[in-house]
């Protein structure tokens, strides 16, 4: 089985580290280099993603609090100021790729190092690289024991100690760990993304929506593994039904963008 790790934090004399921040913080800093080498390919200004990452990173940390908060206030209502606690765990990637793309582009058009190139292009550099953060940050999950999936007897098993059980599952001892199934979903898809060269002959925003689109498939999946609390609509999970919806957002978006002209024909009388 996967062990449980033992402890979530490391003291350092008065300072306390948080693995998951560690893993999300780690996580940024992947996406910026992969970002930067990318767009720089692109023509770009390296400096470029740092530069708006100062604003875009902590949006997505408001924005993916944000969503946690909206989406599951039942476990904040009797102690609202835990919805400030980050640290603990509870960032939804939907707020935080919303409110973290909105900052990015107002902030992208108003530096002047952007020169002539759109932000599509700018989105399509980063998107790897946002999956790779996922991966990395989707770690900070396991060492705070949190948002597993249904029992389970595999050799791959995710050992959860009892304290940290759902209600009605303190019989279990192992559990699908949907963290390492999303993290592993999220490299294959920056592997695709960057290595399948037909991908390139696509216009300008089209990688960041197959980014979307992909993760949105396999998160929709992955989520009717988990056994967290979760706001439900006609019997699925929120996150289910998000997902489904930005995953035709981007397949449409796709094909608008990547159509062929139709050809235009002249008809004549003879």
């Amino acid at each position: 089985m996967i062990p449980s790790p033992s402890q979530s934090t490391l003291e350092l004399g008065p300072l306390t580290i948080h693995f998951y921040a560690l893993c999300i913080i780690t996580g940024i800093a992947l996406a910026i280099a992969i970002g930067s080498r990318r767009f720089a390919a692109q023509g770009g200004n390296s400096g470029l993603v740092g530069d708006i990452a100062i604003y875009a990173v902590p949006a997505g940390i408001i924005g993916g609090r944000i969503y946690h908060v909206l989406t599951t206030p039942d476990k904040y209502l009797s102690d609202p100021i835990s919805a400030l606690f980050i640290w603990e765990g509870g960032l939804g990637i939907w707020g935080a790729i919303s409110l973290g793309t909105i900052v990015a582009y107002f902030a992208f058009q108003k530096n002047p190092k952007r020169g002539e190139l759109k932000f599509s292009v700018f989105a399509d550099a980063l998107a790897p690289g946002l999956l790779v953060a996922q991966a990395v940050g989707r770690f900070g999950n396991w060492f705070n024991k949190e948002l597993f999936g249904r029992p389970l007897d595999a050799p791959w098993a995710l050992q959860i100690p009892e304290q940290y059980r759902p209600r009605g599952f303190n019989n279990f001892e192992t559990y699908h760990p949907t963290f390492l199934y999303e993290s592993i979903w999220c490299i294959f898809l920056a592997f695709v993304l960057i290595r399948i060269r037909v991908l390139r002959n696509l216009k300008s925003g089209s990688i960041f929506a197959l980014y979307v689109a992909g993760y949105s498939l396999g998160r929709g999946i992955i989520e009717t593994f988990r056994i967290d609390e979760a706001s439900l609509i006609f019997g699925l999970r929120l996150n289910v039904w998000t997902s489904a919806l930005l995953f035709s957002a981007a397949l449409i978006y796709l094909f608008k963008r990547n159509r062929l002209p139709r050809k235009s024909t002249k008809s004549s009388n003879s």
